[in-house]
């Protein structure tokens, strides 16, 4: 598509598809479980709008800057930081009468937090060192086209959906640390590689990278969630989700902004147009993550020594 049509053409054809599972959801999904009120407090929804959009926009000026104009991009992160402050504060005091927004009281669970943190640090490896740099190495160091960086990250993509299935039964059998550490292992050790890359690395060394990077998420993605989900009692399930979809997003968007920015700051093009040098920069600080992640992985517990679960009063 983007190799014959218009980039905005990229998103005018998914739009159907979007509209069809729209109309599919509405009408066929059905979720059995009682309902109830709750408040919706609009402060808190503006604090964290003001929050997360205000650090993650101060990280991606700092590397359009070019050391210009810095000072917007870390006012815009100050602001941020004590916007997010404001909300947790806010919420600590609603969740007290069960108005929060985001209920904070999962991050007492000693499972649920170690597993939502690596779950964070992956997903920063994942959508901002493999969604997007990858492709930027591949098209503007190794001068690939649009159609063929496509096809260089089909078959890692095949690899994650693939592993699905034979995931979860092992997670049933042996528990989520036999899975995440050897699966954090990996990712760290393909970003590493990924940072040894050049101008000249061939197309089928990025491949069999990019596939065991792809397989270490694999390992982790199931278990991670199915783990810090299944740590919470029931009147806290929402919540968990809700915390847990929202950082991985976040932590996405953080990693993105965060390697990006070192990429352009690290390339010697004028334009800040990311080069070999300024992508082997962000791989080795993806890298870096991918080891945080390891050292994190250790501390998930396994099957037996999780401590039975007490349900709500």
């Amino acid at each position: 598509m983007l190799s014959t049509l218009d980039w905005r053409w990229m998103f005018w054809l998914v739009l159907p598809l979007a509209a069809v599972a729209l109309v599919l959801g509405t009408s066929l999904l059905r979720l059995p479980a009682e309902t109830r009120r709750v408040p919706l407090d609009l402060l808190s929804m503006l604090l964290s709008a003001v929050g997360f959009s205000g650090v993650l926009y101060g990280l991606s000026t700092i590397g359009e800057a070019g050391g210009t104009g810095p000072a917007l991009a870390w006012t815009s992160i100050a602001v941020g930081l004590g916007a997010l402050a404001l909300f947790t504060w806010r919420q600590t005091r609603l969740q007290r009468t069960d108005r929060a927004l985001l209920d904070l009281r999962p991050f007492g669970n000693r499972d649920f937090t170690v597993s939502l943190a690596v779950s964070a640090l992956i997903f920063m490896c994942f959508l901002g060192a493999s969604a997007i740099l990858l492709p930027l190495y591949l098209q503007t160091v190794l001068r690939t086209s649009t159609f063929v960086s496509g096809l260089v990250l089909l078959p890692g993509g095949l690899v994650l959906g693939l592993l699905g299935r034979p995931v979860g039964a092992l997670y049933d059998r042996v528990g989520a640390r036999r899975l995440v550490i050897p699966g954090a292992a990996a990712i760290a050790g393909a970003l590493w590689l990924f940072a040894a890359l050049g101008a000249g690395s061939p197309l089928v060394v990025v491949v069999g990278i990019h596939m065991l990077l792809m397989a270490g998420l694999g390992l982790m993605i199931t278990p991670l969630m199915t783990d810090s989900l299944g740590a919470l009692p029931s009147r806290l399930y929402s919540h968990g989700s809700a915390i847990l979809s929202t950082l991985q997003q976040v932590a996405g968007a953080f990693g993105t902004a965060v390697f990006v920015s070192l990429a352009a700051r690290g390339s010697l093009d004028p334009a800040g147009i990311p080069d070999a040098g300024g992508l082997r920069l962000a791989f080795a600080a993806a890298g870096c993550v991918g080891l945080l992640s390891l050292v994190g992985a250790l501390f998930v517990r396994g099957p037996r020594a999780r401590e039975p679960e007490v349900s709500a009063a």
